[in-house]
């Protein structure tokens, strides 16, 4: 269970193909190593209202949270945020460029006591590999 939120102002969707922005997320997650393929779901989600600093309408934000269940050390943990994060942030390194900008990314950790899942995929996954 690695699933990323991404959130981004509205104001974004001139500037950034959201579209290529999780799959580069979900391909990230993949070269880690450290998360199942058949787990990982990464989403965006377009803030139509939002407020940042003192107000300027040109101001932008992305905020990323990753879910993740229980079992990986703090070391791992941290070689993939950080390989994650490099990735995300070098590919919006345009919008840095051209205005005031706020990249976030953070990780937490689910308790498997209150944390209910269902998935057929990793099945599908691996009947895929078997056959070709």
């Amino acid at each position: 269970m690695p699933h990323f939120t991404i959130e981004y102002s509205g104001n974004l969707d001139q500037r950034v193909d959201m579209g290529e922005v999780v799959e580069l997320v979900r391909k990230a997650a993949v070269e880690t190593g450290i998360f199942p393929v058949g787990g990982i779901r990464v989403r965006a989600i377009r803030c139509e209202h939002y407020a940042i600093a003192d107000g300027a309408k040109h101001f932008g934000f992305l905020a990323m949270v990753l879910r993740l269940g229980e079992g990986r050390d703090l070391a791992s943990r941290k070689r993939a945020g950080e390989h994650i994060f490099r990735a995300l942030s070098s590919y919006l390194d345009p919008v840095f460029a051209a205005g005031k900008f706020a990249l976030s990314f953070d990780m937490q950790i689910n308790d498997k006591e209150t944390s209910w899942k269902r998935n057929n995929i990793h099945e599908a996954l691996k009947a895929e590999a078997a056959h070709g």
